[in-house]
Parts: structure tokens; C-alpha cells; sequence
């Protein structure tokens, strides 16, 4: 099988995250699997508490509940840190021999793809899907193999944005899926620059 990977924090998951990864899995031909890897919480940008990194797992595995081709993998939670791309597929080969593995990213990584570690071994072993990011047009180049650039969907959306938005009390309910915004309620997350209630 043919999975794609789609990494990061998902702070929360929301509605851009979902819409690309549906999309990826339904009309790129090449992938027959979209998985959302969640990465762990980098202490310098938030809280390094493990419950916190819960609430993100569970928020993902709620946002996909009903997409048959799209799964959450915590993987990189066992990982050591700072966990890297090349880790994480190496580990997902190991312990999946049976899929093909690809790394999903944005236009605006890719422009910087040339510094991340092994690069090359990504590109050579795994291969890449590249997908467009506002204000980063896509430029394919013919002489790269292995990297497949995607005409998807493009949202101005960020998680960055959503916290802001529910830590002032603003209306996010068109932005998040309705189960990952009644998590966030009734978990009390996003109230503060920590996270999430500390008086929970």
C-alpha cells in the first residue's frame, strides 16, 4: 500500500489539515493512504506536558473518525527528540515493510527541503508529495525524480490562528470539525498561552 505522510503538531487539527489529507487520499492517484503524524510537543513552543500531547492525538483521531483511508500515527512519540523526517520514515519502513512511504509537504518547505538532514536519502528511499502553500508557487522541476507536485486545495488557515481566536472568544465554529470543537470545549483547551485550564 502506498502510504502518504502528513506531518505535524496539529495544535489543533482543523479544517485545512482535514480537506488536504482527504484530498490527497480520494484524487492523488500515487497514495492510497493519507496518515496524519502527530509530532511532539516542542517544549520551547508551548507545553511539553504528555497529557497535553494527548489532547492532540485524540483531537486528530476524532477530526478523521469517519475517513476510511486517513489514520493518525503517534510514532514519533517513541522517537527520540528532536525527531527528524528521516527517522520517522525509517521507522514507519521497519516496522511496516509492506507499504511504500511518502512525505507530504508544503510549498513552503520544499523551497528550504535542501536543509533538511538526509534530504537526499528522503528523496532517493521515500520520495516526496508537494503540495501549494499561499505565497510559495509551485515550480516543478522535471530533472527531480521521485517528487510528485499536487494541484490541492489552499486555505489561509492556521492552528496559530485558532488559538488566538479561542483564547479571545471568537466563533471557530466553521474552522474546526464539530467533534474537535466540543473536545477543545469541554476539555477547556486553548484558554491561555499554556494550552490548555492548569486549575484542571
Amino acid at each position: 500500500m502506498n502510504i502518504g505522510i502528513l506531518g505535524g503538531s496539529f495544535n489543533p487539527i482543523h479544517i485545512g489539515h482535514c480537506i488536504l489529507a482527504n484530498y490527497i487520499s480520494q484524487f492523488v492517484p500515487s497514495i492510497d493512504e493519507v496518515w496524519l503524524c502527530v509530532s511532539p510537543q516542542n517544549p520551547l513552543k508551548g507545553s511539553a506536558d504528555p497529557t497535553y500531547d494527548n489532547h492532540r492525538l485524540e483531537m486528530a483521531k476524532l477530526a478523521i473518525a469517519s475517513c476510511r483511508n486517513l489514520k493518525v500515527c503517534d510514532i514519533e512519540f517513541s522517537l527520540p527528540r528532536p525527531s527528524y523526517s528521516i527517522d520517522t520514515l525509517n521507522r514507519l519502513k521497519a516496522d511496516y515493510p509492506d507499504h511504500q512511504f511518502r512525505m507530504i509537504v508544503g510549498s513552503d518547505n520544499w523551497v528550504n527541503f535542501h536543509k533538511w538532514k538526509d534530504y537526499q536519502t528522503i528523496l532517493k528511499d521515500f520520495g516526496l508529495l508537494v503540495y501549494p502553500r499561499p505565497g510559495y508557487p509551485i515550480v516543478p522541476d522535471e530533472n527531480l525524480g521521485n517528487v510528485e507536485f499536487i494541484d490541492a486545495p489552499q486555505f489561509e488557515i492556521s492552528s496559530t490562528f485558532i488559538r488566538k481566536a479561542i483564547q479571545s472568544g471568537s466563533d471557530v465554529r466553521f474552522l474546526l470539525p464539530d467533534s474537535v470543537r466540543h473536545y477543545i470545549t469541554q476539555n477547556q483547551l486553548y484558554l491561555n498561552d499554556y494550552g490548555y485550564n492548569q486549575q484542571k
